[in-house]
């Protein structure tokens, strides 16, 4: 059983690991169950997204799920193009816990 370090994330890496939140409808539907969508980099991890969470919104966490969504290659008069690749956070909080995207940080 491997044992969990509790891991600390500086203010400048907390403000970078949130990026955005995610405003979509599907997003809007799973905010009933407590749970809140953002955009994160590719290198970010469960534990840190967690950490930064918890530091930027004072609320508590109870898990995170991250999807990487890979780009479309898609066409813009004639020419070849590519969207970025993007990496999003599931965050699910406790009960009691909410937090507003509508206002900023």
């Amino acid at each position: 059983m491997r044992h969990k370090r509790p891991v600390s994330v500086s203010a400048e890496r907390a403000y970078d690991l949130i990026r955005s939140p995610v405003i979509t409808e599907k997003s809007t539907m799973i905010s009933e169950f407590n749970q809140v969508t953002f955009r994160v980099p590719l290198d970010a991890s469960k534990p840190e997204i967690k950490a930064a969470v918890e530091m930027l919104f004072k609320v508590k966490v109870k898990a995170v799920n991250t999807l990487r969504q890979k780009g479309k290659t898609k066409r813009f008069r004639g020419i070849m193009g590519r969207r970025s690749d993007v990496k999003k956070a599931i965050v699910t909080l406790a009960d009691g816990h909410r937090i507003d995207v509508s206002t900023g940080v």
